[in-house]
């Protein structure tokens, strides 16, 4: 028992060592890269408030290596260059463990594209599995706090709101969603929420709700809190992806839109 008690102990002391190196790696880098700015800026020859001398490329070119250091730090998912600067990411919706079995199963994918670091975000919604009656209700679809679903959808928060404002306000307030022929298929683009920095909706989750929207006009806390948009569905959670469902669906939507004016043309 003793040996293994000691192990333990062991064990519990190297992660403890772990963690505190890692934050120390973490403060050191700050130190690191608060001095060479510091450095940068009070050197001769670069661009400060006060004056300009272009002469020297050299420390130009270290201000930009701080600036890409800093911009790591604060925004820690980046696109690569054969993205052209662009941030993909996916979200494979299934329906929630706890929707009765007579409830619409709703599958597809939520995509998400932005522009690293300051872009607006981007979606495509292509999603399946609603009735296929045309003139049902709309359907409600957010961005929840969590990335968790163990209990199901019912296990994915509330709505994400790191700014705790009213709805729908939140970053991840989509409002509603019209199937047709049971299916949703829509792009918007502009969206207030972001993959990037603080904020960063990356692990977090998409939930598509029974009902609509009220968009906050129903009067009451609920209204506020979740537009009154009723039981969940079906969720998902959001992850970093390649540029090629995107595509894929972009080039879907795009035929599609294609084939569509054509009709009403012939």
């Amino acid at each position: 028992m003793g040996s293994k008690e000691t192990g333990d102990v062991n064990l519990c002391n190297c992660a403890q060592l772990q963690l505190v190196l890692c934050r120390l790696s973490v403060t050191t880098m700050l130190l690191l890269l608060s001095l060479v700015t510091g450095l940068a800026l009070s050197a001769p020859g670069v661009v400060t408030e006060t004056g300009a001398d272009p002469s020297s490329e050299l420390l130009h070119d270290i201000q930009g290596k701080v600036n890409d250091l800093w911009q790591s730090l604060l925004y820690p998912v980046m696109a690569d260059n054969e993205t052209n600067g662009l941030t993909y990411a996916t979200c494979e919706m299934k329906p929630s463990s706890k929707v009765d079995a007579d409830k619409p199963q709703v599958t597809g994918q939520v995509l998400f594209r932005q522009h690293y670091s300051q872009g607006r975000l981007e979606a495509i919604f292509h999603l399946d599995g609603f009735p296929l009656d045309n003139n049902q209700s709309g359907r409600a679809i957010h961005i929840h706090e969590l990335g968790d679903l163990s209990n199901g959808c019912d296990s994915t928060g509330g709505h994400y709101n790191p700014f705790r404002v009213n709805h729908p306000r939140h970053p991840g307030d989509f409002g509603n969603f019209s199937p047709k022929d049971g299916k949703i298929r829509k792009y918007k683009p502009n969206l207030f929420a972001t993959m990037f920095g603080p904020y960063s909706i990356l692990g977090r989750s998409v939930v598509i709700h029974e009902q609509e929207d009220d968009m906050g006009k129903g009067n009451n806390k609920a209204s506020l809190e979740n537009g009154n948009a009723g039981k969940r569905l079906a969720c998902c959670v959001i992850g970093i992806c390649s540029k090629n469902l995107w595509e894929e669906k972009q080039f879907e939507a795009t035929d599609k839109k294609k084939r569509w004016l054509r009709t009403r043309l012939s």
